[in-house]
C-alpha cells in the first residue's frame, strides 16, 4: 500500500458532525485533526498546529491556526503548493481581504486572554479525551466545530481545571472560497446561523461569572456585535438614508455618518494587509499586497454591507425555524468536478 497506516472508514451519509465522531472512535491517538475535503495543508503544518501542545504548561485541549485562500494559488500535482499568487476574480479577492483581517486581529487578541470562541473547522486540533468528555460533536449543528469549542470552555469551567484553546497565527491550510455570490450567500449564512446556534445552545454561560471572561466579555460581545449588529447596522442604513430623503438629516450628517462608517472599515483592512506582509507574506511581490491594497478599500463600498444583510437573513431564518445546511458548491482544485461543503 502507498499509505499502509490509513484507515478509511466507510459509512452512511450523516454531515460531518457525524463523520468526525466516527473518526474520533476509530482514532488511536491522543489528538485528532478535523480538516476539510477541499483543503491543503502545508507540509509542516501538523508539526506547526502541535507546537502550542508541547511548548505549554498547561493541557491544550484545541488550537487553530490561520486559513488562506486557496483560490488562484498554482499547484503541483494537485497536492503541493508551487506558486503562491492572487486570483483575478474579484469577489475572490475581497474574501482575502476579509480573511486576513478576520484572522489576524480578532483571533489574535482572544488568544492571548484564552477566549477563543472560534477555531475554524477547516483545520483545527483537539484533544480527543476531552472531547469524548464534552460529548463528542453535535450532530444537527451547521457549524459544529465553534459549537464544539463553546461546549470544552464550558466543560472545563464546570470542571474547574486548567486548560488553554490556542490559536497559531501562523498561515498553515489553505482552503477553496465561493466563486459567485449566490455560493458566497449560503457559506456566510451557514456561518452566521452556526453562531447564533452555538450562543443559544450554550446559553446558561451567557453572563455567568461562573465562565470567567468566556461568560462575561467574549459571549456578550458575539451576541451584541457580531449577531445583534448586522441587525442595527442594515436598519441603520435604512433609517439614515430614509432620514436624510424626508428632510430630516442634512447632506453634512449623511456625508459624515458614512465616512466614518468606511473609514473604520478601511482602515481595519488595510492594517490587516500591511500586518500579514511584515510578519508572513505568503504573497510575495509588491504588486500583491498594491492590489490586496486596493481591494482592503473597495470591501468597504458595497462588499460589507451585503455581508450584513446576509447574515440579517440569517437571523430571520433561525426566528422561523428554517436552520438546515445550506451547501456551497467549489469547483475543486483544477478540477472540472465540483465539490460540496
Amino acid at each position: 500500500m502507498r499509505t499502509p497506516n490509513l484507515l478509511v472508514i466507510d459509512k452512511a451519509r450523516g454531515g460531518k458532525a457525524d463523520a468526525l465522531n466516527s473518526g474520533i472512535n476509530a482514532s488511536k491517538c491522543p489528538y485528532f485533526c478535523s480538516v476539510d475535503a477541499d483543503s491543503l495543508l502545508e507540509k509542516d503544518a501538523l508539526i506547526r498546529i502541535m507546537t502550542p501542545v508541547i511548548e505549554s504548561g498547561k493541557p491544550v485541549i484545541a488550537c487553530g491556526g490561520v486559513v488562506r485562500i486557496l483560490n488562484g494559488v498554482e499547484l503541483e500535482d494537485e497536492i503541493t503548493i508551487k506558486k503562491v499568487d492572487l486570483p483575478r476574480n474579484r469577489l475572490i479577492l475581497l474574501q482575502i481581504v476579509e480573511y486576513l483581517r478576520g484572522f489576524l486581529f480578532g483571533r489574535v487578541g482572544w488568544d492571548a486572554l484564552n477566549s477563543l470562541l472560534i477555531l475554524s473547522g477547516t483545520f483545527s486540533l483537539f484533544h480527543k479525551h476531552t472531547v469524548i468528555e464534552a460529548g463528542g460533536f453535535m450532530v444537527g449543528n451547521v457549524s459544529e466545530d465553534m459549537e464544539m469549542i463553546v461546549r470544552l470552555h464550558r466543560l472545563k469551567r464546570d470542571q474547574k481545571k486548567p486548560y488553554q484553546i490556542r490559536f497559531i497565527s501562523d498561515p498553515i491550510c489553505w482552503t477553496e472560497a465561493p466563486e459567485t455570490m449566490k455560493m458566497l450567500a449560503r457559506q456566510r449564512r451557514r456561518w452566521h446561523l452556526g453562531l447564533i446556534q452555538s450562543i443559544s445552545q450554550n446559553k446558561i454561560m451567557l453572563f455567568n461569572p461562573r465562565y470567567g471572561t468566556i461568560g462575561t466579555v467574549v459571549m456578550p460581545y458575539y451576541l451584541f456585535f457580531e449577531i445583534i449588529g448586522p441587525i442595527i447596522e442594515v436598519i441603520g442604513y435604512v433609517v439614515v438614508l430614509l432620514s436624510y430623503v424626508m428632510g430630516l438629516l442634512s447632506i453634512r450628517f449623511l456625508m459624515l455618518f458614512f465616512t466614518l462608517a468606511i473609514f473604520y472599515g478601511v482602515f481595519l483592512s488595510t492594517a490587516g494587509i500591511f500586518l500579514e506582509e511584515i510578519t508572513y507574506r505568503r504573497y510575495p511581490r509588491w504588486r500583491h499586497m498594491f492590489r490586496l491594497l486596493l481591494f482592503g478599500v473597495f470591501e468597504n463600498f458595497g462588499y460589507r454591507q451585503i455581508n450584513s444583510f446576509w447574515r440579517l437573513q440569517a437571523v430571520l431564518n433561525y426566528l422561523i425555524g428554517r436552520t438546515g445546511w445550506e451547501y456551497v458548491q467549489f469547483k475543486g482544485r483544477g478540477s472540472k468536478k465540483g465539490g460540496k461543503q
